[in-house]
Order: structure tokens, then sequence, then C-alpha cells
């Protein structure tokens, strides 16, 4: 039978690099954050909700979610992010359940990865098979971060900051990827755990 694991990982941690090396190599990838723009697409009810909790001012001319500013209010009050979460997760968690068992159906010995940021923080790691714990030390994090995002330094290192630790993280992890070096070490150690999850998905009853 399939095999559904979690992956997570802080800021920069690389955890959806090491996804799309477990998708170059056969797994199934469902991305929460992909899933989450899809629910807050113009007409969806989650997006409604969002509007009705949030105020008008968060969907922008064209009637889309105004992200930056969602960010902006959530980063600074931990009230209004835990209502942004109730709103979003059931609903993401749903839509997740439903993807893993049309791909089960189709694939019975299937690799099914849930590529997200909050597994651990919103409970949704209960419901994996095997949790995969993507780390990096913090100065590998803040310098990546920095090249991608266009952030100064100061808000880069915030961000980092108000994520669970790494530490905490890893205390719910079945495996951890140290991704502290380079691309293709990472990509080694995704084949080799790529091997061992499979033999897992495929023996799995």
């Amino acid at each position: 039978m399939s095999l559904l694991v979690g992956i997570t990982g802080g800021m920069g941690s690389g955890k959806t690099l090491a996804a799309s090396f477990f998708h170059e190599f056969g797994a199934h990838i469902l991305d929460a954050d992909v899933i989450c723009r899809k629910l807050v697409e113009p007409g969806q009810p989650a997006l409604k909700e969002i509007s009705e909790c949030f105020g008008k001012s968060i969907i922008d001319e064209f009637g889309n979610l105004d992200r930056k500013k969602l960010a902006q209010v959530i980063f600074y009050d931990p009230k209004k992010k835990n209502d942004l979460e109730n709103i979003l997760h059931p609903r993401v968690f749903e839509f997740e359940n439903l993807e893993y068992k049309n791909i089960s159906q189709k694939h019975p010995k299937a690799l099914v990865m849930i590529d997200a940021a909050l597994l651990i923080e919103s409970g949704n790691y209960k419901k994996m098979d095997k949790v995969i714990v993507v780390k990096a030390n913090k100065k590998t994090q803040i310098e990546r971060v920095l090249t991608q995002s266009g952030w100064g330094r100061d808000e880069v290192v915030a961000r980092i900051n108000n994520q669970m630790p790494i530490n905490e993280k890893i205390k719910y992890a079945d495996f951890v990827l140290d991704n502290s070096l380079d691309k293709a070490s990472l990509r080694k150690k995704v084949k080799d755990l790529h091997i061992k999850l499979s033999f897992f998905a495929a023996k799995n009853d």
C-alpha cells in the first residue's frame, strides 16, 4: 500500500528543493503552499471567509488576495494568524486527503509526500506515516533567504526567529536531511532516502 510522508523545515532549509528531488526520483508531491493558493482564488469560499475576517482591504482591485498585505498582518498579530490558519488548515487537509486517496487508487505502491512549512505546528504530522525534517545551520538559512527574497537581513532574521526552532521540529522527525552543504550533496541524500521509503511503500499493508 502507498506511503504518506510529510516533509518540512525552516525558511532557507531547502525543503522544497528536497521535495523536487524526491519528485525527480518518482515520488508524488502535494505542496501545501500551492494548495493554499488554489483555495484562495477568486470565487473560493476560503477567500470570502478571509475577506469577512480581515476586511475588504485584504482583496486587491482585481479580486485577488493581497498576500503581502495579509503576511504583514499575521506576522505582527498572533490572533489573526490563528484565525487564518483556522480558515485554511481544515480545507488544506481535506484537499490533501482526497488527492492522496486518488493517487493511492491509481498507484497502490506510491510514495506520496506532503511538502508543508507548518506540518508540525498544524498537527498534520499526526496523519503521516513518516516525517522528514530538512535542516541547515542558521547562517546558511539566512544567506539563502537573503538571496531568494530581496528582504533585508533584519527582516529575514526576524522571520526565521518567528518560526518553530529546527531542533524542536527534529523531535517529530523519523528522518533528518542535513542540507548545510551543496545541492549535489542533498540530492544524493534524497536519492538514498527515496530508495528506503519506496521499499516501505511497496511493503506497507
